[in-house]
C-alpha cells in the first residue's frame, strides 16, 4: 500500500494558507515493502502538491529558505540519506544514515544544545515519538536504535554544520498491520510516570504565543528540574496532517541567575495557521527524562 499523503506546509513565523485533508496518517491495513524511494529533494514524490503550491520555491535555494523545517529531505545542498528506507517492526531496530553535503558526506557538525545532531522519530499518526542522539562514526555515518511499530514514520534530523542550521525530514516504512491511533483531544493536562504537567497557552495563528508548562508530582510543584540539553525543558511541535516541524527551546537557561529550575518552563512559538498541533515536552527529574504529550488547536486571530 502506498504511504499516506503528507499535506501542507508549516513554518515558524510564516503566515500562509493551510490545506488539511481528512485521513492523513489514518489509513488502516498492511504496510508493504514496495514503497518508492524518496524523491531527490522532497520527502516523497508528491511533495510539490503537498507543499501548498510551493513546488517552484522548493526547487530553488531562495525559496527553500522559506519552507518550514522537516518538509524536505534535501535543502541548501544537504541531504538526509538513509541506508535503507524500510526497517522491521520491533525494539532496538538499527537505523543508519549520513548527512550528505555539497562536498560529500558531512563529518563536521556544530554542537547545538549539547549534541551534534538531534533525531526525532514519530509515526504518521503522531504516536511513537522518540528523541534520540545517534552516534557518528569517523566516516560520517550516524547510527541509533529505534523502537518501531508498523506504519509510515517520519524522521527529522536537526543539526548545524559550519553555522548552517537545518532540519531535514524523510520517510521510513515499517511493514506490518498498521493500526492507526486517533489524534487525542485537546487537553491542558498530561500525566507521565506520576508527574502531572499542565499547559497554559492559547495559540492564535500568525501570532507569537507564550506556552508555559508546569511540572508537579503528587500535587507538589517540582522546583528542582535538572538541565536537559542545556535547558530545563525541550519542546517539539508537529502539525497534524503534514507533520511539519517546529523545534523550540525555553526562555532563559540554567545558571543564568534568572531562570528558576521549575516548576514553570516557558517557550515562545508562532503557529502559522489554524490547525491541531501535537506537542512533545521533554523534561528531566531525578536523573530520568520523561515526555509529556499534548494536543492543542491554533485558532485564527479574530
Amino acid at each position: 500500500m502506498n504511504a499516506p499523503a503528507k499535506l501542507g506546509v508549516y513554518a515558524l513565523c510564516l503566515a500562509g494558507a493551510f490545506g488539511l485533508a481528512a485521513g492523513v496518517g489514518r489509513i488502516v491495513g498492511p504496510i508493504g515493502t514496495d514503497e518508492a524511494a524518496p524523491a531527490a529533494h522532497s520527502d516523497d514524490a508528491g511533495h510539490e502538491e503537498e507543499a501548498g503550491g510551493h513546488a517552484e520555491s522548493a526547487a530553488d535555494a531562495e525559496g527553500a529558505e522559506h519552507l518550514p523545517g522537516g518538509l524536505m529531505v534535501s535543502d541548501r545542498g544537504y541531504t538526509f540519506a538513509l541506508a535503507t528506507d524500510t526497517l522491521a517492526a520491533g525494539e532496538d531496530q538499527q537505523l543508519s544514515f549520513t548527512i550528505d553535503g555539497p562536498d560529500g558526506v558531512v563529518t563536521e557538525f556544530d554542537v547545538e544544545h549539547e549534541q551534534e545532531l538531534h533525531l526525532i522519530a514519530v509515526r504518521r499518526d503522531l504516536t511513537g515519538y522518540q528523541h534520540v542522539h545517534p552516534v557518528r562514526a569517523a566516516d560520517g555515518t550516524w547510527s541509533t536504535a529505534l523502537d518501531l511499530t508498523p506504519g509510515e514514520w517520519k524522521l527529522f534530523a536537526d543539526f548545524s554544520t559550519h553555522g548552517e542550521a537545518l532540519t531535514l525530514g524523510t520517510g521510513l516504512s515499517v511493514p506490518g498491520d498498521y493500526q492507526p491511533a486517533a489524534l487525542p483531544a485537546s487537553s491542558t493536562t498530561a500525566e507521565v510516570d506520576g508527574y502531572t504537567v499542565t499547559l497554559d497557552a492559547h495559540l492564535d495563528a500568525g501570532e507569537e504565543t507564550e506556552l508555559t508548562l508546569s511540572v508537579s508530582r503528587d500535587g507538589v510543584p517540582v522546583t528542582d528540574l535538572e538541565p536537559y540539553l542545556g535547558a530545563y525543558g525541550h519542546l517539539v511541535a508537529l502539525r497534524d496532517g503534514d507533520l511539519a516541524y517546529l523545534h523550540v527551546h525555553p526562555e532563559g537557561e540554567p545558571g543564568d541567575g534568572v531562570t528558576p529550575p521549575g516548576p514553570d518552563v516557558s517557550f515562545f512559538a508562532t503557529a502559522a495557521s489554524a490547525a491541531d498541533y501535537r506537542l512533545f515536552f521533554d523534561f528531566q527529574h531525578d536523573g530520568v527524562v520523561r515526555t509529556a504529550e499534548f494536543t492543542i488547536a491554533a485558532e485564527e486571530h479574530p
